[in-house]
């Protein structure tokens, strides 16, 4: 074995070695940021079930991508308040370890929030959806699909993937083969300090990962013109992963012809936990609150060409 030779065994085995203990170092601080408990679960990242005897209406809450239902609590307290049963699943992969959330797909994201609609219209009368970030997205998949949903909000809804995302995605087999493991930045996400260190997120993925999000977010958007549920859509102009056009676009590609577009101010892209979140929330609320006692869209005809004689 020729020296060069040697050298570049040496390079590749030290090469391996350091992108191994990335990974462990990254996942060990995970661990220790977010201890799991006895179930499995990360503290505070349980899912939340309010509900109360005779119930007619619920909400289902979805959450974000790498996050947990604690980024729902505020808004399901309320929304519990105001007389609905509330239920937001913690998605599979999310809420326990790294190497988890590293081994969950989008089909079963998608798969988990539709069995968790499906098992609130077998049981109430009405039902809304709610979903934040990547949850909008599946709330919009949902809604698609199933014409029983009396109201929908979207906020903000990864329903495309910023820039850096997208080149991400795009050379996501490389970028696997260069490191396993990417960290994530969360101080532009949730400005209020308070609220930032008590985020559950992960603060990490995998280049994979990143693509499983890029195809949730592409059925989301290619969902869009078929919603035909009153869609309330939120977006702060402050949000450091959504560009305010990304919400314009999607507000115009709604189907749905009972819809309004709602921005905040001062917030990141977390709304519900971040500054200004009582406006969200009472906004939610009061649409929710609105179309459930509408019984959902209002009647409308679609259009239909006309025949030519």
């Amino acid at each position: 074995m020729t020296a060069t030779l040697i050298a570049l065994v040496l390079l590749a085995a030290a090469f391996a070695v350091a992108r191994g203990v990335r990974a462990w170092w990254v996942a060990r601080g995970v661990a220790l940021r977010l201890p799991v408990g006895a179930s499995g679960i990360i503290e505070g990242a349980e899912p939340i079930v309010r509900e109360r005897a005779g119930a007619r209406e619920a909400v289902l809450l979805l959450h974000g991508f790498g996050d947990t239902p604690q980024t729902l609590a505020y808004l399901a307290d309320e929304l519990h308040a105001r007389g609905w049963d509330v239920h937001a699943p913690l998605l599979p992969g999310h809420g326990r370890t790294l190497r988890s959330f590293a081994s969950s797909r989008s089909q079963q994201w998608v798969g988990a929030a539709r069995e968790a609609l499906d098992y609130l219209l077998a049981r109430y009368q009405r039902v809304a959806i709610v979903g934040l970030s990547m949850g909008g997205a599946l709330a919009a998949i949902l809604a698609a699909e199933r014409d029983r949903v009396v109201a929908l909000a979207l906020l903000a809804p990864y329903v495309e993937l910023p820039p850096r995302l997208r080149r991400l995605v795009r050379h996501h087999q490389l970028i696997h083969a260069l490191t396993p493991v990417l960290r994530g930045n969360t101080e532009r996400s949730i400005l209020d300090p308070a609220e930032r260190a008590r985020s559950l997120g992960y603060r990490a993925m995998t280049p994979a990962l990143a693509r499983e999000l890029a195809i949730v977010a592409e059925r989301a958007r290619m969902a869009l013109p078929r919603i035909r549920v009153p869609t309330l859509l939120a977006q702060s102009r402050q949000d450091n992963r959504l560009a305010t056009a990304v919400a314009d676009r999607a507000f115009a590609a709604l189907g749905a012809r009972d819809k309004e577009l709602l921005w905040l101010e001062g917030a990141g892209h977390v709304i519900t936990v971040d500054y200004g979140r009582e406006k969200l929330i009472d906004a939610v609320a009061t649409w929710l609150r609105r179309w459930a006692d509408a019984g959902g869209a209002s009647p409308y005809e679609p259009d239909i060409p006309t025949p030519p004689q």
